[in-house]
């Protein structure tokens, strides 16, 4: 079975995963927690507004998720020596629970990256039918360069920068999915 991975929130109101623009119209208190992170950099703002093309919607309309296991991201980071929490917990989401959604992958390509200011490009969102999708299992080189060259700044940056994302466009049911710790390796199967 392949899944897709979520941070899983600190304060939920349901065993729901809803869209930022669903949170604001529904706790208006949690909005404004989660919306923060949008306003920590000036252009991050004009991600709220930002269309995402084939999806026919907002930013803030879809649910954004890992297409690998976390583990993958922690181990990059701390084998560069970034300061990074241990205990980071993800759900691990079997892929037949987006089934009802419509899903695409975003793939946050390094060359057709320009901001989060401006378009993304048609060509970096392709509609998936996530029945064949695939789970990935290796960062992108960029990632792992780009990684490298933030920390070496002594800068905050993003933790999951060039790394391909499931857009979901749709809530997503997480009751009984498995919680995991980011920093312990999956398990080979």
């Amino acid at each position: 079975m392949d899944y897709v991975y979520h941070m899983v929130p600190k304060e939920m109101k349901r065993e729901l995963l809803i869209s930022l623009n669903e949170i604001k119209l529904l706790h208006p208190e949690l909005y404004e927690t989660y919306s923060k992170k949008y306003f920590n950099h000036p252009e991050r703002a004009s991600l709220l507004l930002k269309s995402i093309p084939k999806l026919n919607c907002l930013w803030n309309d879809v649910i954004f998720l890992l297409p690998l296991h976390p583990y993958y991201v922690y181990e990059a980071l701390h084998s560069l020596g970034v300061s990074i929490k241990k205990d980071l917990v993800f759900y691990e989401i079997p892929t037949n629970k987006l089934i009802e959604n419509k899903n695409a992958i975003y793939f946050y390509n390094k060359e057709n990256y320009n901001g989060p200011a401006k378009d993304i490009p048609d060509e970096e969102v392709q509609i998936i039918d996530i029945i064949s999708y695939q789970e990935c299992s290796f960062l992108p080189s960029d990632t792992l360069a780009y990684f490298s060259v933030e920390h070496k700044k002594g800068v905050n940056f993003g933790m999951f920068a060039y790394i391909p994302h499931i857009l979901s466009l749709g809530n997503i049911n997480v009751k009984g999915v498995n919680k995991i710790n980011w920093s312990v390796a999956p398990v080979k199967t």
